[in-house]
């Protein structure tokens, strides 16, 4: 940054040295003055006077001939005296010299007084002080909110805010409190089911494709509400709905938009992904895949209720967080046993036999929302391999804290 800095610098001070001295240091001809051209013009003047009094009557014949005799006298003496023709040499090379150095001088010296040297030696690693700020206002509306919890514009702003900072769990939280003081407004919903779905690694499954349905529902053309909705279909494997609701998103984008164009080339990779699932033969029995069987500790009996929902998935070990194959259930199954594979893909380019090893998860949802909360029931084993035969037994036995 600082070498950066300085070359640049030395780089203006030399264009500027190119364009000022050389002109300077070129020496420049200034010719003299021409005395006789001056003393021709003034003798002329002279004699257009006379000739001016002689009409007018103020000069008499002789008095005309002799002033005109003197002023020829006059004018042939001016015009014998020599004149040099020498010319003079401009002096200002002395100029050069002097900016030379004072011009260096001086963009330092003001740099000194009005730049701002440490900002060259902050580190690109720092945060800048524009997301500081921004965290410390969000940081007080926070806490103003503590005391006025029926704001909802501030709810919304600072659940926007929270998104932007890519603080999802937060964001959530915000819009929580927008949506129990609005209730189903179309944009509140959505930014709610979106928070949510991104607070559980992108999962729309649940609450958050619930709130999706019920915007649509309110208001059908809503952009973001299509998109979402179409995602949502994707995840239960319904590709034709899914299709559906972004053929009507694409009649609604700008014609030509980048938007439009993206929109169709999703459009595009679904329904030949449904073809192919379509051309797929049959599985004579079950779908190859991985069963899992899932029971409740003892101990933990008397927290869970018949009708809480339960989620069993398969998660891979490390980036995206998007179940790869997902079942829901209610607690009154419980234990049971279920076969995770490929059918049961959220996304056509994550399935279960893509991945050699998986995480395995099983979650008791006493609101039935897929974003893993305080108080849910869980139990997890890894990692498991895909290709492994027998049964991958889980017990639920933690408490989310």
């Amino acid at each position: 940054m600082i070498t950066t800095f300085w070359l640049l610098v030395s780089a203006l001070i030399l264009i500027a040295f190119l364009i000022i001295l050389p002109p300077l240091w070129r020496k420049r001809a200034v010719p003299a003055g021409d005395p006789d051209r001056r003393n021709i013009t003034i003798a002329a003047q002279r004699l257009a006077e006379l000739k001016a009094q002689l009409q007018g009557g103020a000069l008499s014949q002789d008095q005309y001939d002799e002033q005109l005799a003197e002023l020829e006298a006059a004018l042939s003496d001016d015009l014998d005296i020599a004149h040099p023709a020498e010319t003079r040499v401009s002096q200002g090379r002395w100029m050069v010299f002097v900016l030379v150095l004072a011009l260096p001088l001086a963009a330092l010296s003001l740099y000194a007084v009005l730049g701002n040297y440490p900002a060259l030696t902050v580190s690109a690693a720092a945060p800048t002080p524009e997301l500081a700020q921004i965290n410390d206002m969000v940081a007080g509306l926070a806490d103003r909110l503590k005391k006025q919890p029926d704001d909802v514009q501030g709810w919304l702003m600072l659940g926007r805010s929270y998104k932007f900072l890519q603080q999802h769990a937060e964001a959530t939280d915000a819009f929580a409190q927008a949506y129990r003081i609005l209730g189903e407004q179309t944009e509140v919903m959505l930014l709610y089911a979106e928070s949510m779905a991104m607070a559980n690694g992108g999962i729309l499954a649940g609450k958050p494709a619930e709130l999706i349905v019920k915007a649509l529902t309110l208001e059908p053309d809503n952009l973001n509400g299509l998109w979402l909705g179409g995602m949502a279909k994707v995840e239960e494997g319904d590709m034709t709905t899914a299709i559906k609701l972004w053929r009507r998103l694409e009649t609604l984008l700008p014609p030509g938009s980048e938007a439009q164009q993206e929109i169709q080339g999703a459009i595009s990779r679904l329904a030949k992904a449904q073809t192919e699932r379509a051309n797929e033969p049959a599985p004579a029995n079950q779908m190859p895949g991985i069963t899992v069987q899932v029971a409740l500790a003892p101990e933990l009996l008397g927290l869970a209720g018949s009708e809480d929902t339960v989620f069993v998935y398969a998660k891979a070990l490390s980036g995206p967080q998007m179940p790869i194959a997902i079942v829901r259930k209610q607690a009154a199954d419980l234990p049971l046993t279920v076969n995770l594979n490929d059918s049961m893909a959220m996304m056509p380019a994550m399935k279960l036999s893509n991945f050699e090893q998986v995480k395995l998860v099983a979650r008791i949802s006493k609101s039935g929302n897929a974003v893993q909360q305080s108080g849910d029931l869980i139990g997890i084993i890894e990692p498991v391999a895909t290709g492994a035969s027998g049964i991958n037994k889980i017990v639920i036995k933690d408490i989310v804290k």
